[in-house]
């Protein structure tokens, strides 16, 4: 018998108790679906075989096969303007009809409008663009920009994060469920402690204390490891949420100009408003020498990625980094020129901060009635709520974490549990108040019929 213990660290799992009570509650018409999806395809953590079939996708929900509706706070994080954004979907259409696919060595117009659309949004507006088909393959050049850049190879990355399943990404990344059996890992890949001001190794709580720990021994790294080319890490780690103080980005750029270090923003999950600002970092004051976008970067609607890297690093004409047959893609070209215009014509913005403290609020107030809910962390609409079985040892409540999801996912809410405990909430930037007060009134019946049980 195997243990999938492990599995939790990262989130709920295709395995499990609660899994298997799921599965028995599904129509003939999804577990049918399920089958032929598993004999199918690959079986792998997290993945497959998947826990029900869904016809349409559209705004804030998915449909299931019996016209089941899901509220989607889950949607892999791509989900920023909603399922079937017309603004999108027209974009693409018209694109599709009009020059479909740009062989390598040509460009066009629409290529070059999406790369300044993203250049235009950042601080500096200093900075040229390369694309990729997936932000696993985008994370992959900025790595070789560092080695070629710097010429050194060694790279810090954090504990506990997530990069993609590339090789290359999962010896950068810091989950063990990614990289389990498949070493030996990328040499020169050294692992730093990532910021969390609420369970830590150092027994502190005081966000500046917990920074200036992590940052002490970051600078430990860098001095006795020496010849370091990159650090690599998500300004707010998308699964749970962790924010740390702007005097971290502060010195943490610092330490990078003072060593030579190229400093790369991996916010594949966390850009385009989710956090509050177009680009995350951009709220603390920092830019990264190199930063990575993807997943919400094709609007729902088309698999891409960038990267974007500062023009004085710009010295590897001499070598092909990406070669990708897509390099200059026109569908996803326009799925980006469109995304960002459907956030700025409609304000999303204003609407993310809006619901980010009615959410918070509401959240807080929550805290209060359940003693599960250890803390709560928002940032935008990143939203985390970390349950405990005791507010003073912070022992994770993993089994309740895992109660909520299903309870709710009956009820017609998914989302994701990340960390084994914690209960993670991405939902489209176009949500409206009704529908969050839904997923609240949700997570209050699930955690208080737990209690009851």
């Amino acid at each position: 018998m195997l243990d999938y213990n492990w599995l939790n660290r990262e989130g709920d799992t295709n395995h499990g108790k609660g899994r298997e009570a799921w599965m028995r509650t599904v129509p003939p018409l999804i577990s049918e679906a399920i089958e032929a999806d598993k004999q199918s395809f690959f079986k792998q953590s997290m993945s497959t075989p998947c826990l029900s079939s869904i016809v349409d996708a559209e705004g804030c929900y998915l449909i299931d096969k019996t016209g089941k509706k899901y509220l989607d706070f889950h949607g892999n994080s791509l989900h920023q303007v909603g399922y079937k954004n017309p603004y999108v979907v027209e974009a693409v259409t018209r694109q599709l009809n009009q020059l479909p696919f740009i062989p390598r060595r040509f460009t066009a117009d629409i290529t070059v409008e999406a790369a300044q659309t993203l250049i235009q949004q950042t601080t500096s507006h200093d900075y040229c663009v390369l694309f990729t088909p997936s932000g696993a393959a985008a994370v992959g050049i900025a790595l070789k920009i560092a080695r070629k850049v710097t010429g050194r190879h060694k790279v810090i990355s954090m504990w506990e994060s997530f990069h993609g399943a590339g090789l290359d990404t999962i010896s950068i990344g810091g989950e063990y469920v990614f990289k389990k059996e498949m070493g030996p890992m990328m040499p020169g890949m050294i692992k730093s402690i990532p910021y969390n001001a609420y369970r830590n190794l150092f027994g502190l709580t005081e966000p500046e204390k917990v920074a200036e720990q992590c940052l002490a021994y970051l600078e430990y790294c860098i001095e006795h490891e020496g010849e370091i080319g990159a650090i690599v890490l998500e300004p707010i780690r998308a699964t749970d949420t962790h924010i740390p103080p702007r005097s971290y980005f502060q010195r943490l750029r610092e330490l990078c100009d003072r060593h030579g270090i190229l400093l790369i923003f991996d916010e594949i999950p966390t850009a385009f408003l989710r956090s509050g600002s177009y680009y995350v970092h951009q709220q603390f004051g920092v830019e990264p020498d190199i930063l990575v976008l993807g997943k919400g970067l094709g609007g729902a609607v088309v698999p891409q990625a960038a990267v974007l890297v500062q023009r004085k690093w710009d010295q590897a004409d001499d070598l092909s980094l990406g070669h990708y047959t897509h390099e200059k893609p026109a569908l996803g070209s326009a799925a980006i020129v469109a995304m960002t215009h459907y956030l700025e014509d409609y304000h999303v913005k204003d609407n993310v901060a809006r619901l980010s403290h009615f959410v918070q609020t509401e959240l807080q107030a929550m805290q209060k009635r359940h003693e599960a809910i250890g803390d709560i962390r928002v940032a935008g609409l990143l939203i985390t709520i970390e349950l405990v079985q005791d507010r003073v040892t912070k022992e994770k409540a993993s089994k309740l974490a895992e109660y909520v999801l299903y309870y709710c996912l009956t009820k017609g809410l998914s989302f994701k549990v990340s960390a084994g405990n914690c209960i993670t909430w991405h939902p489209p930037l176009i949500i409206t108040e009704s529908q969050l007060s839904e997923a609240l009134a949700l997570l209050e019946e699930a955690l208080t019929t737990y209690q009851e049980a």
